[in-house]
């Protein structure tokens, strides 16, 4: 079972040395063994082939169109997706071009544009733990089998509240969010056989010795997608 990890692999990104922790982990205590592959967001080409796609922070990444085509490849060809804080910004940016038709932007990659989808916080979140609501009946809901949870961030950049009735009227479903003023912290696509989005870092909660919940369900859902029968991936992991 394939999964893409989508990013500019960087020793200096505390979530990208988690990996190989949590490869190990899910295998000892979820009997799912993985096989991960770094691709780089200037080279995501063949992306279909994979059984599952991670798309992970480290942003400003090097490319922000390859990003984007890694969302639109899961989203369309149904092959499961977990995008985690940039990760997660970026499938929303996605999701608003792709499905909503809207001309939008991330503050980070372009500061010059007109409308920005995503925009600094008001507050940066690098380095804090904040409580995160979660919407009953929901996926992520569901998966953590709680109202809520206390997530861990590195994150400075979030939704443009006033598009969240755009992207919600295109389908997608706001189900977390923050506990102090109700900003969005998670969204899935619902029909998607795995589609969630986090602006926290499941792969930061502990040591990476046992896979965040968050984690677990997206493994899960790769491994019922490899029984598919997808076809596999011939690059270099």
């Amino acid at each position: 079972m394939r999964i893409a990890l989508v990013g500019d692999r960087s020793p200096t990104v505390r979530s990208h040395t988690r990996i190989p922790l949590l490869m190990e982990a899910l295998r000892e205590r979820d009997g799912i063994a993985l096989d991960p592959y770094w691709i780089p967001t200037t080279d995501v080409a063949g992306l279909d082939a994979f059984d599952g796609i991670w798309i992970l922070p480290g942003s400003p990444y090097r490319d922000e169109a390859g990003v984007v085509e890694a969302a639109r490849v899961a989203r369309e060809e149904r092959i499961p997706l977990l995008g985690t804080c940039a990760g997660f910004q970026h499938m929303l940016l996605e999701f608003a071009r792709h499905v909503c038709g809207l001309d939008v932007a991330h503050a980070e990659n372009e500061p010059g544009a007109r409308d920005f989808l995503l925009t600094p916080l008001a507050c940066s979140l690098a380095g804090h733990e904040n409580l995160v609501r979660l919407t009953p009946g929901t996926l992520i809901e569901q998966i953590m089998g709680t109202p809520a949870t206390m997530e861990a961030y590195v994150c400075s950049y979030g939704l443009n509240e006033s598009y969240t009735q755009t992207l919600a009227a295109g389908g997608l479903v706001f189900s977390g969010h923050a506990a102090d003023d109700g900003a969005v912290r998670a969204a899935e696509l619902p029909g998607h056989p795995f589609f969630l989005g986090t602006l926290f870092q499941p792969e930061l909660a502990g040591d990476g010795r046992r896979p965040h919940p968050v984690i677990s369900a997206f493994a899960a859902a790769v491994a019922r997608h490899a029984g598919h029968g997808q076809t596999t991936y011939a690059g270099t992991p």
